[in-house]
């Protein structure tokens, strides 16, 4: 049996953790209700965008990891990617939080998910 958390639970736990370190988040795009993939978008005071998604890891853990950083000098090819991302996946979640320690949140993610 699978123990995975339903994905509109887990983009709910996401953003009441971001609330929880003092920052917030909105899901830009809801996926399947169930089982979507979560896509995150974090960023630090409105810039420094990077795209996390969840990733099985050697000891068959699944954690955040850092999928693409946006360019300030290239800031549509960011979002270009994420459109293409979505459309590649149209069942994955799109959630964007802004936080000020983006390490501690993903590092919080990976422990409470």
């Amino acid at each position: 049996m699978d123990a995975r958390l339903q994905a509109h639970l887990e983009a709910g736990a996401i953003l009441r953790l971001a609330e929880s370190q003092g920052g917030f988040g909105t899901v830009l795009a809801k996926g399947e209700h169930d089982a979507g993939t979560i896509l995150i978008v974090i960023l630090c005071r409105g810039a420094d965008a990077v795209l996390f998604e969840r990733m099985p890891q050697l000891d068959g853990s699944r954690k955040f990891v850092a999928a693409k950083r946006e360019n300030a000098e290239k800031r549509p090819e960011f979002s270009d990617y994420l459109t293409r991302r979505r459309a590649q996946d149209p069942d994955a979640w799109l959630i964007e939080v802004d936080i000020a320690d983006p390490q501690r949140f993903v590092a919080a993610l990976d422990e409470m998910i």
